[in-house]
């Protein structure tokens, strides 16, 4: 079968892959302008009035402005190279490493613009480049891409479709910053005593987590890579500095325990382990003595990293007899076990929108894909 046989009716065949046949492709220099900014970052200022584009995803402030209309904003250089996009219809200022491409031709919408550019031009740049990452985007780059153009009002309905889900998204992401902000605010109250729960009174006992718990480092016999990276019959769960990532034809340990990450960049970072399990290289294994400490309470304290004393220039490493020197106010089992609870369900609501949120994200990829190459009309 002929490519041209493979193409279905009503379609056509161009350098930006099968489009409808009423769809036009141009280069971005002919249908924009594209320049760079003036400033450098230290020009920011923190209660500037205008936004301030940056070679960051994060969108600084400064107090003037060289532009003011619809742009989309690219870094020019950096770790974001091919990464970073912004849309703004307003006035603005830019770094001199930023690109602002700007000033569309009437047969370009500005967002419809934006969604395709930021779909497709990291991997023109990396087509671009013999390396595995890219330094800094030259003009051309940018000025010789050509892009796909449907009628405008067929732009125009593809740009509200896709913004619909953009401030679905970005309502959920604002949500979930509440949740965390709520449940960060619950723990300091609740672990701390400030705050009581409903039908709990009384001091709390003053000790130090040494107290509470028994620890010792997981098995460094077993190494990460002599294990199963898959999952099937007869294979029991490990833990290493990832989490619970491996599996072992045996089982080293058997009930309710945390694995902590000891070295590299998680290092601090608590899983929960249970039933029959092992511990390998790299990772410590905490059991709190049950008379004493309700696991779940415990594991408050042990999976936020900021609890943990670390060393290393380096390699950071968790030192844990330092971190379990640390004096502990400890409410009575109950009490743990009831905080314990309010957070988890805490824990469940914040897990619920980040679902949500991640399936907006995904149904707004599949509609781009179909959206952008006409594989899906909405007019």
């Amino acid at each position: 079968m002929t490519m041209q046989e493979e193409i279905k009716a009503g379609d056509k065949q161009t350098d930006v892959g099968t489009i409808p046949q009423d769809w036009d492709v141009a280069r971005i220099v002919d249908v924009a302008s594209i320049t760079t900014g003036s400033r450098n970052t230290q020009d920011r200022i923190d209660t500037g009035i205008y936004p301030f584009f940056v070679r960051s995803q994060t969108v600084e402030r400064i107090n003037s402005y060289s532009f003011d209309g619809e742009a989309v904003l690219t870094a020019g250089d950096g770790v974001g190279t091919g990464k970073i996009f912004h849309y703004i219809n307003g006035k603005f200022d830019l770094h001199q490493r930023v690109y602002q491409i700007s000033n569309f031709s009437p047969r370009l919408n500005g967002f419809f613009f934006y969604l395709y550019f930021a779909s497709k031009f990291f991997d023109r740049i990396m087509s671009m480049t013999a390396k595995s990452s890219v330094d800094s985007v030259r003009r051309e780059m940018i000025a010789d891409m050509l892009m796909p153009l449907p009628p405008p009002d067929e732009q125009r309905a593809i740009a509200e479709a896709l913004a619909d889900v953009d401030e679905l998204i970005a309502a959920l992401e604002g949500m979930i910053a509440k949740k965390r902000d709520l449940k960060q605010a619950a723990m300091q109250h609740l672990l701390t005593g400030k705050t009581r729960l409903p039908g709990f009174s009384g001091e709390w006992e003053a000790t130090s987590f040494a107290e509470v718990v028994k620890h010792h480092a997981g098995n460094s016999f077993l190494i990460k890579g002599k294990l199963s990276t898959t999952e099937s019959q007869g294979l029991y769960p490990c833990y290493s500095a990832s989490g619970q990532d491996v599996w072992f034809d045996q089982f080293e340990s058997e009930g309710d325990a945390i694995v902590v990450s000891a070295v590299g960049s998680r290092c601090g970072k608590a899983f929960r382990a249970t039933g029959k399990w092992c511990a390998i290289a790299n990772t410590h294994v905490v059991w709190p003595i049950r008379t004493k400490v309700n696991i779940d309470f415990l594991h408050l304290f042990l999976n936020d990293e900021d609890f943990w004393t670390k060393g290393g220039s380096g390699q950071p490493f968790v030192q844990f007899r330092q971190s379990f020197r640390r004096a502990l106010l400890l409410p009575t089992l109950g009490e743990q076990t009831a905080i314990a609870e309010v957070l988890s369900d805490m824990d469940a609501d914040l897990a619920a929108l980040e679902a949500q949120a991640a399936k907006a994200r995904a149904v707004k990829q599949g509609m781009m894909q179909e959206l952008l190459t006409g594989r899906v009309r909405l007019v």
